[in-house]
């Protein structure tokens, strides 16, 4: 099989020959191929069948020990100008940067099939979503693949439609830490990935290509790839309002992506539809509104930590067709992890029988994949090819003073300021000290592809006459008392602050005007069935003066580490916050 397009095929042609591939399969998404690759895997041991009873056609695989997360320091962008990278990337000159994967890719798929994935991100006929091949060595990658993104046949009919498409090349090599590498090369639509099977570093649809290449495309065809959930908020009247949000890691994404109302609320009649818990792509439609799609058709999401409490939605996923990398496994050999109250594990994520000795017995970032359509509040218009439009645009961080439990800014252009300037204090779980501030704006600083500076300044450049741009908010469910305990109880009652944000929205809450935002009101917020005191609440929803003039100052600082690219207006609202301290 060969594609219509000689430069597909050429592309193709040019990497089976330098990797010295045995055999080329190109990948059509087919039920048959995926059971074939599944079989195959099971045969040479690359993935473990689970119990077929409470987990039918779920499987663990196991990663090597060496290649389990990410490696952002291993992460190039490659493009031609290194200030187009910024110093929120590491940088490689592309002539480097290709000499160096060539020596790496020669040969390196000898005995191995060279395997052509032909992929979309979005609904397959939306205007909005965008096309790639992954070229790989790994059936692993394959069978997520076809999990995570809409690949196949169709895939392959819209880009040679098109004729456009991100080229990535991934190899997993010889799982060599020292011989790893993921380069980006945006000029080019180009992706280069060696050295790992991990997820994020060789499902390339993700990270690479949903974020960090289709920041810069975006950039140039005037739309935004944020690190974001989008969620349906459903009111008793039959209204829905979609909601993007940006949080950093261990904040939350997935569990307000897929909340479940209090009982109060659920008795009432509001519901939560989930579209997407990690990637938006948003553009402005004909009628001055933001509309959004998830490029991704499943959830690669972190295991520990998931469970019936926590997020109940996301659980009820993992009982059929999911595959799971990294996780512990019963006697009867049903997954484990860190955080279920049920089952006891007897073999760690490697293998070995448990052993305290040797850590947890599921890897921290032990993961789960599986299609978005078994999650319980899925709706179809994630297929949508229009996408939904934005009421609200959240964004989010981990702060233990300082920011109130919710606030929304002013206007757009200070709203780009809150989300550039947001953050998270450290915590016990990472290494370092304790409680150290880290800017991580609009929680991209990992997956932007080009300089802050411009990302910035094409995010302002949204607000234009006959814009209907979203409201934007704050929000931070990890305030805590002078004790150290949470003051905000979180997870469903989350959707207290989503209702708030939505009579704002249709202008029915008047909200309290302060110097950092607009915060609700006395009694704005519904405490129905909340045990939560007033002095909490007004804890919760405090502006220390003193101490967020500290915090201007800060982010005039992180600001200004992007140079002469950060635009005069994100100094120019941090002077209108200062000037209203006073």
């Amino acid at each position: 099989m060969s594609s219509q397009l000689p430069e597909l095929n050429a592309w193709i042609h040019t990497y089976a020959s330098l990797t010295e591939a045995d055999q080329v399969h190109w990948c059509d998404g087919s039920d048959e191929e995926n059971g074939r690759l599944v079989k195959m895997m099971l045969d040479t041991g690359d993935l473990m069948a689970l119990n077929p009873s409470s987990h039918p056609n779920c499987f663990l695989h196991r990663s090597s020990a060496s290649d389990v997360a990410r490696v952002e320091h291993l992460t190039f962008v490659c493009s031609k100008n290194r200030e187009d990278a910024g110093p929120n990337n590491h940088w490689m000159d592309p002539a480097e940067a290709k000499a160096k994967m060539d020596a790496l890719y020669k040969g390196c798929m000898k005995g191995r099939t060279l395997y052509v994935v032909p992929y979309c991100m979005g609904p397959i006929d939306s205007p909005l979503a965008r096309c790639g091949v992954e070229i790989t060595d790994s059936p692993y990658v394959v069978i997520n693949m076809r999990l995570m993104t809409r690949m196949g046949a169709a895939a392959l009919a819209r880009i040679e439609r098109e004729a456009s498409f991100v080229k990535g090349v991934h190899s997993t090599g010889d799982l060599n830490p020292d011989r790893r590498f993921i380069m980006h090369f945006p000029e080019e639509l180009g992706i280069q990935s060696f050295g790992s099977g991990y997820g994020g570093n060789a499902l390339l649809g993700k990270k690479c290509h949903a974020l960090r290449i289709a920041s810069w495309q975006a950039r140039q065809e005037g739309w935004l790839a944020e690190h974001m959930l989008i969620l349906g908020v459903e009111n008793p009247q039959g209204d829905t309002h979609y909601i993007a949000a940006a949080f950093p890691s261990a904040c939350g994404k997935t569990n307000l992506a897929m909340l479940i109302p209090p009982e109060g609320y659920r008795e009432a009649g509001w519901k939560i539809w989930t579209v997407g818990d990690d990637i938006c792509w948003m553009r402005p439609g004909a009628d001055g509104r933001l509309y959004a799609i998830n490029p991704e058709a499943g959830y690669f999401g972190v295991a520990p930590g998931t469970s019936a409490k926590t997020n109940p939605n996301a659980l009820a996923m993992l009982n059929d067709s999911a595959i799971f990398t990294n996780v512990a496994v019963t006697a009867d050999n049903q997954p484990w992890w860190e955080g279920l109250p049920d089952g006891v594990p007897v073999k760690d994520w490697q293998g070995r029988d448990v052993d305290p000795a040797n850590g947890p017995a599921a890897h921290p970032n032990s993961r789960f994949t599986v299609s978005a359509k078994r999650c319980p509040s899925y709706t179809a218009k994630a297929e949508d090819p229009q996408g939904v439009p934005l009421s609200a645009i959240v964004f989010g961080g981990r702060r233990e003073s300082l920011v109130p439990l919710v606030f929304e800014a002013r206007d757009w252009k200070h709203g780009v300021l809150v989300g550039a300037g947001m953050a998270s204090e450290t915590t016990a779980a990472a290494t370092g000290a304790v409680g150290v501030v880290r800017r991580d704006s609009m929680a991209m600083k990992p997956f932007a592809g080009y300089n802050f500076g411009d990302y910035f300044a094409h995010w302002l450049s949204f607000d234009v006459a006959g814009a209907q741009l979203p409201k934007i908010f704050h929000v931070n469910w990890f305030r805590k008392n002078a004790a150290g305990k949470f003051l905000w109880p979180g997870f469903g009652d989350n959707m207290r602050v989503l209702e708030w944000m939505i009579q704002r929205v249709e202008g029915t809450a008047s909200g309290r005007v302060t110097a950092i935002g607009t915060l609700p009101d006395v009694g704005e917020l519904n405490r129905n069935g909340l045990a939560l005191t007033d002095a909490d609440l007004e804890t919760l929803l405090a502006v220390d003066t003193l101490a967020w003039r500290t915090e201007v100052g800060a982010i005039a600082d992180y600001l200004e580490e992007f140079g002469e690219r950060t635009p005069q207006a994100l100094f120019d609202e941090l002077e209108k916050t200062a000037a209203a301290l006073l």
